[in-house]
C-alpha cells in the first residue's frame, strides 16, 4: 500500500509538471496505457490470493480513479492556459482600417463611376434614365432635330456613315445622344423629364477628343417650362457634382439647330498650380451646352409647340470626369492600362449616393 502511495504522489508530481497537452499525455501514457504502471499493477491481481485481490482491488481502481480526475482537471487547466496565450498573441485591433482582399482588387473605370453619379443626381431631381440604340437612321439623329439637308454634321469629315442597306438606307453612329430624346417624345406624352447617358461618335481625335466618347443630355418637356428652370437645374447639378457650396454660372449666347435660344454654360474656377478648383475664383471654364427645346423638334415629335414648351443639355461625361478627377488625357480613358485603372478606379462598393457622399 505504501508503494501506491509513493506511486500516486509520483504520477501526481509529473501530472502538475505538465505544461502543455502532449506533456500530458505521456504522463497518462506512462501511468494507464497499455503498458502503464498503473496497468501493470492491474495486471498482478489475477495471481493475488482472494484476500490480498479484496484489498488491493479497491485500492488500485481508486488510484486510477483518482489519477484520472487529475488528469483531467489539469487538461482544462492547460486548454485556459493555450487559449489565454493565444489570445494574448493573436490580438486584434478593430479600429484599424479593414484590409483589402481579393474582392476588392478590381477597380470600377472612372465613366462608369461619373455616370453613376450623375444619374443618382439627376434622380434626385425626378429624371428617369432613357437609352435607345448606337446605330442610329439618319431622321433620329438629323432630319427630326432640325438640321438642315447641308448642315457640316451630315458630311463624312464629322460623321461615321455606314454602308447603304439593302433598302436604300443609310444609317450613322449617333453623333450625340439626342435621338433618344426624340425617341422618348415619339413614344410617351408630356410631362418628360429624363436624361440620356451612352456612347457617341464623331470624326475626331486629340488629346481632348476621341472618335468615341460619352454624353449625356437631359430633356424636360412639360407645359409652362422656362429659362428659369433650366438655370436651376444645372446650378444643382453642378453643386452637387462637384461637391461644393455654390457655383457661379454665366450663359452665353450660342447655335444649335435644336434648341432656341442656344447657350453654352461657364462655371467659375480657380486655376491654382496645376490645380482647378470648381465654384471659387473669376476664371471660367465652358462645361456643356443647352437652350429651349426648339418649336419645330417639337411639331416633328407630334407634340404642340403652342401648349409645351421644354429645355435641354448635353455634355460629356468624360469631360467632367476629367475636370473632377484631375485626369489630363482623354484617350488615356479608352487604353485599357490596368496601371491607370488601378490609380484612377473606383472601389467596387464605393457606390454614389446622395446621402453618403458621390466620391470616396
Amino acid at each position: 500500500m505504501s508503494e501506491l502511495k509513493s506511486l500516486e504522489q509520483e504520477i501526481s508530481a509529473a501530472i502538475e509538471a505538465a505544461t502543455d497537452e502532449p506533456a500530458l499525455e505521456e504522463v497518462r501514457i506512462s501511468a494507464l496505457g497499455k503498458k502503464g504502471k498503473i496497468s501493470e499493477l492491474m495486471k498482478t491481481l489475477g495471481k493475488m490470493s482472494p484476500e490480498e485481490r479484496k484489498e488491493m482491488g479497491p485500492a488500485l481502481n481508486g488510484l486510477k480513479d483518482r489519477v484520472g480526475d487529475l488528469l483531467g482537471a489539469r487538461k482544462e487547466v492547460l486548454k485556459d492556459q493555450a487559449l489565454n496565450a493565444r489570445l494574448q498573441s493573436e490580438t486584434v485591433d478593430v479600429t484599424l482600417p479593414t484590409r483589402m482582399g481579393a474582392t476588392f482588387d478590381g477597380r470600377v473605370h472612372p465613366i462608369a463611376q461619373v455616370t453613376d453619379e450623375l444619374t443618382a443626381i439627376f434622380a434626385d431631381m425626378g429624371f428617369a434614365v432613357a437609352e435607345g440604340p448606337d446605330i442610329e437612321e439618319d431622321f433620329y439623329n438629323f432630319t427630326a432635330l432640325n438640321f438642315p439637308p447641308d448642315h457640316p454634321a451630315r458630311l463624312e469629315h464629322d460623321t461615321f456613315f455606314l454602308p447603304v442597306d439593302a433598302e436604300g438606307n443609310q444609317k450613322v453612329l449617333r453623333t450625340h445622344t439626342s435621338p433618344v430624346q426624340i425617341r422618348t417624345m415619339m413614344s410617351q406624352q408630356p410631362p418628360i423629364r429624363v436624361i440620356c447617358p451612352g456612347r457617341t461618335y464623331r470624326c475626331d481625335s486629340d488629346q481632348t477628343h476621341t472618335p468615341m466618347f460619352h454624353q449625356v443630355e437631359g430633356l424636360v418637356i412639360e407645359e409652362g417650362i422656362h429659362m428659369g428652370h433650366l438655370k436651376w437645374t444645372l446650378e444643382e447639378f453642378c453643386k452637387a457634382f462637384f461637391e461644393v457650396d455654390s457655383v457661379k454660372m454665366r450663359f452665353r449666347a450660342s447655335h444649335f439647330p435644336f434648341t432656341e435660344p442656344s447657350m453654352e454654360v461657364d462655371i467659375g474656377c480657380q486655376r491654382v498650380g496645376n490645380e482647378l478648383r470648381i465654384g471659387e475664383g473669376d476664371d471660367w471654364l465652358e462645361i456643356l451646352g443647352c437652350g429651349m427645346v426648339h418649336p419645330n423638334v417639337l411639331r416633328n415629335c407630334n407634340l404642340d409647340p403652342d401648349r409645351y414648351t421644354g429645355f435641354a443639355f448635353g455634355m460629356g461625361i468624360d469631360r467632367i470626369a476629367m475636370l473632377k478627377y484631375g485626369m489630363p488625357d482623354l484617350r488615356a480613358f479608352f487604353n485599357g492600362d490596368k496601371r491607370w485603372l488601378d490609380h484612377y478606379g473606383f472601389r467596387p462598393l464605393d457606390i454614389p449616393g446622395l446621402v453618403g457622399g458621390l466620391s470616396s
